[in-house]
């Protein structure tokens, strides 16, 4: 095996090592990296954007300091999801509109990654505006599963899953509302989280307490993963919804070994059909629980009105962040995102009372629930990988669905009720192709969550999978 192709195999706990006792530089992993991507990227389109020059000039940077302050992550190169804005670098949000946009500030989740140690190397592909769980735009094209390239890698941050999928990342920034950190990690098969509300800090942008979205960490396994949020997690004051550090470190508490007493498993959250094999895998790797003498019991918190709250909150989020690019620039803005923005335009005071006053109620019910469960355990898709041509999963069991985003149900639930949740590789189907299983724990409980998971993640034995040379059929 080549330096290279070492490197590109290592976890980046232990890059981050190697970083710190000098073994390798941070110049050295952007010379790997940008070999890596130019050996495989142009057959899954990750990363359409590079920035080398500036990463290699904040890398030279941070190696005059001494190894001892050059922050968590010391010197490791990440990509940054490009619906985020990243200082001097082209910053599309996969949108026609923005397609020449240059932003002059970063975003605050990147000056701190930066101010920790993190090295920005290139932007990661988004679908327009991350709207829709399949990522395709009109200014780069579409990400291909590295799995199978005629399969979608998800969405919206499908860049950055398959980036960490074929080594062209240790690990990546990412986004979620309706399951964006969490689907296409379970297509591609690495490890996605949504965090608790607050928990990593991000610039306030249309509405001061939006928080449907959040900003969070994907990685090949759970202790990068780990590593990762501990990097971007923290106060900040721009951000009043941001929480402060916890005492203890989130990649302690994956390396913990505390397993849950209780876990709950379901298939479908009672709310959406699923796929019948990706509902066997799924529940046979919740089964493996029991092993480390976790009671698995078949359960789930009351999620009824999820459909309709979160399609109402959704639209009203796309009407207050696009409503102006409705007006002046309709024509550049793909069918869905139109739709979505007419959706939320269209709302009355009472339906968004009607909305709040559920997510109220939902949250309220799975909080109850966590009382008897440690965590709850579901499929993190309804669906294996589905091809690359489709814009969306339109049917699912023999359900069809009403629109483009009622196939994500069993995330965006989980969304709503405000936990952190995790997508853990779990399985193969016949065809070859990843399964994710969704791990949700109650709000604020990251650190029980990162537990937990990494006690299946050993069980499970699938770890270190990834990363793989992309395939055109799954072998």
């Amino acid at each position: 095996m080549s330096s290279d192709q070492a490197l590109i195999r290592s976890t980046a706990c232990a890059i981050v090592d190697r970083l710190n006792s000098g073994e390798v530089t941070p110049l050295d992993l952007l010379d790997a990296l940008e070999n890596r991507i130019a050996e495989v990227d142009s057959k899954t389109n990750a990363l359409p954007t590079l920035c080398f020059d500036r990463a290699r000039a904040n890398a030279k940077a941070l190696m005059a300091k001494p190894a001892g302050e050059r922050g968590l992550l010391a010197g490791l190169p990440i990509p940054i999801k490009d619906l985020t804005s990243v200082a001097g670098v082209r910053t599309t949000q996969g949108s026609p509109i923005f397609k020449d946009s240059v932003p002059a500030r970063s975003d605050i989740v990147v000056e701190l990654l930066e101010r920790t140690g993190g090295i920005v190397y290139a932007k990661s592909n988004t679908p327009e505006f991350g709207a829709g769980a399949h990522t395709f735009n009109e200014v780069f094209g579409a990400t291909r599963n590295p799995w199978d390239t005629s399969r979608s890698a998800s969405g919206s941050s499908g860049g950055a899953a398959v980036a960490l999928a074929t080594g062209t990342a240790w690990l990546a920034h990412g986004t979620d509302m309706g399951g964006s950190l969490r689907n296409p990690a379970s297509f591609c098969g690495i490890v996605g989280m949504r965090p608790s509300i607050g928990r990593v800090p991000h610039s306030p942008a249309f509405k001061i307490d939006r928080n449907l979205t959040v900003h969070g960490p994907m990685a090949r396994n759970v202790e990068d993963l780990a590593l990762f949020l501990d990097a971007m997690s923290g106060e900040h004051p721009a951000d009043p919804l941001s929480l402060p550090r916890l005492p203890t470190s989130f990649r302690s508490a994956a390396r913990s070994g505390e397993k849950p007493k209780r876990v709950a498993y379901s298939p479908d959250l009672g709310i959406t059909p699923v796929d019948p094999e990706v509902a066997a895998i799924t529940r046979r790797a919740a089964a493996r629980f029991t092993e480390a003498g976790v009671i698995v019991e078949e359960a789930h918190p009351d999620l009824r009105e999820a459909h309709e709250c979160f399609h109402v909150l959704r639209a009203f989020d796309f009407a207050i962040t696009k409503a102006a690019l409705l007006r002046n620039k309709r024509e550049q803005l793909k069918p869905e995102v139109i739709w979505n923005i007419e959706e939320g335009l269209k709302l009355s005071v009472e339906q968004l009372a009607r909305a709040e006053a559920q997510r109220v109620a939902l949250a309220a019910r799975t909080l109850a629930f966590f009382e008897n469960y440690d965590l709850l355990l579901t499929p993190a898709t309804i669906v294996p990988p589905f091809p690359i041509e489709h814009r969306y999963v339109s049917e699912c069991a023999g359900k069809k669905f009403d629109n483009y985003v009622e196939w994500l149900g069993i995330v965006y639930a989980i969304t709503l009720v405000c936990c952190p949740a995790l997508s853990l590789p779990c399985g193969f189907t016949a065809s070859g192709l990843p399964v994710g299983l969704q791990m949700v724990a109650a709000p604020r409980g990251d650190a029980a969550l990162l537990a937990g998971a990494r006690v299946l993640e050993d069980i499970l034995g699938v770890r270190g999978t990834t990363p793989i040379d992309p395939r055109t059929a799954p072998q």
